[in-house]
């Protein structure tokens, strides 16, 4: 049986050999070695480290012919893999179409590869294309390339049509529990995510490692204890089947963290075997949300100790717990650290500290300045800051030059409205106070339900 590629693949990824030059390819020979050119082939994949070595050692086997001596699929997932897994999906896709030029039928392990690579590229249409291979070839229920349909579909945020997938198999696999689980989870929608998990517990099913972690994390969201507790002693369940995990326990110590016990997320902590990036920041991150800034802070230094090199979400937590102190001479220091010692790009979130940091501590002009020399735009969260430092220190001029970029960002709010007036109040500026007023009647502006305008001037 031949699959032809669908119209849409035809059309938008053409196949070309001169996207893989075979010009100083040093591979030996593949043609007609038999056995040990397959096993050399599989090797030398798994080995390329870069995009241009790849299409190198895909250009060879191209010349080489080996893919017609040896047409089966798992010759072809091995190359559209390590393409997915040096991140060039594009490259992942054009693979697939020569695939299925070739007359190559996919398997059950094609399709989920292929679907990775959509997601790599966010291409959801060409993912519904692959979807309909998938059913046209009978491989719609089988259960990895239906999960990997449930995550496309939830990663694009059509979660009705994650959900239809999933329910018109009768007989789902845990692997697609997972998935339904996983992808609500990371949608926001926690609670359904628990409930999903409760009726997959009435249809007899264990949960495992990938289970629990999803469920950490809604929890977590949610910030329940209680469940926080019920669902700890389900992870002691899933491990006694499995070796425990790093990312379990860094699951636990983030669960904790978010449910405010942070007593409970260190001795998850300090029970591991071994710490990744990962451990560390969910302690500092843990630590700073609930303002103990000098256990952030030491986590810090402990973890620069054990050699283990920070990420960006790493210095959020540590620049937050500097705000929650108001140490502003350290916040500087470990700003200037990320980017010189250990070369990270400042992003919105580590300005946005800095602006917060340096306001409330009535460092209004450097806090403009940081504002000011920002590679990107300001959001309403780093304009809130600063304008809750303007009403805090009674700067007028200021909260003037805040508010008009306010009011650019969210001309719906009357949020900066109210703290313009305000701030005008509190100086005796009650002309000024009134024109608010009536620009705030003449616009009719609303005040939004639930809604205000975020200063952290604590």
């Amino acid at each position: 049986m031949s699959v032809i590629a669908p119209r849409f693949y035809q059309l938008r990824f053409p196949i070309s050999c001169r996207c893989f030059s075979t010009q100083n390819c040093t591979t030996p020979s593949l043609l007609n070695s038999g056995n040990n050119g397959v096993t050399l082939i599989a090797t030398l994949l798994s080995n390329c480290t870069t995009v241009p070595e790849l299409n190198r050692l895909y250009a060879h086997v191209l010349r080489t012919h080996f893919l017609i001596s040896n047409p089966a699929p798992f010759h072809w997932n091995n190359i559209i893999r390590s393409y997915v897994r040096l991140e060039a999906p594009r490259h992942a896709l054009r693979i697939h179409v020569s695939m299925l030029r070739a007359g190559v039928l996919p398997d059950c392990y094609t399709l989920p590869i292929v679907v990775k690579s959509v997601c790599q590229s966010f291409h959801i249409e060409l993912g519904k294309q692959v979807h309909s291979v998938g059913i046209k070839i009978g491989l719609q229920s089988n259960e990895y390339c239906e999960t990997g349909f449930i995550n496309l579909y939830f990663k694009a945020g059509e979660f009705d049509s994650a959900r239809k997938v999933f329910d018109e198999n009768p007989d789902p696999k845990l692997g697609s529990w997972n998935a339904v689980i996983g992808g609500l989870s990371q949608g926001g929608f926690s609670r359904d995510a628990i409930h999903v998990f409760v009726d997959m517990r009435r249809h007899g099913f264990a949960p495992d490692g990938v289970t629990m972690v999803s469920l950490t994390s809604a929890c977590g969201s949610i910030g329940d204890f209680n469940l926080a507790l019920q669902l700890h002693k389900c992870v002691f369940q899933a491990e006694e089947a499995e070796k425990p995990d790093i990312l379990m326990s860094n699951s636990l110590i983030d669960m904790y963290g978010k449910c405010g016990r942070m007593d409970l997320a260190y001795r998850v902590f300090a029970t591991m075997e071994e710490w990744n990036v990962s451990s560390w920041t969910s302690m500092i991150v843990g630590y700073a949300m609930h303002g103990h800034v000098k256990e952030a802070l030491q986590c810090f230094w402990h973890m620069r100790e054990t050699g283990v090199k920070p990420n960006y979400v790493t210095f959020i937590g540590v620049l937050s717990a500097c705000v929650h102190g108001g140490t502003v001479q350290e916040g500087r220091c470990y700003f200037d650290m990320m980017k010189n010692v250990y070369g990270i790009t400042p992003r919105l979130q580590h300005y946005g500290c800095m602006v917060d940091l340096l306001g409330r501590a009535g460092l209004l002009e450097d806090a403009r300045r940081m504002v000011e020399e920002m590679p990107m735009k300001p959001n309403s969260e780093v304009w809130g800051c600063l304008m809750g430092a303007c009403e805090k220190y009674g700067n007028v001029d200021m909260a003037e030059w805040v508010a008009k970029h306010l009011r650019e960002l969210e001309p719906w709010s009357d949020g900066v409205y109210v703290v313009l007036s305000n701030i005008y109040a509190n100086k005796g500026l009650w002309k000024e106070v009134e024109r608010i007023r009536s620009i705030m009647k003449e616009g009719r502006l609303a005040k939004v339900p639930a809604y205000s305008l975020t200063t952290n001037s604590d």
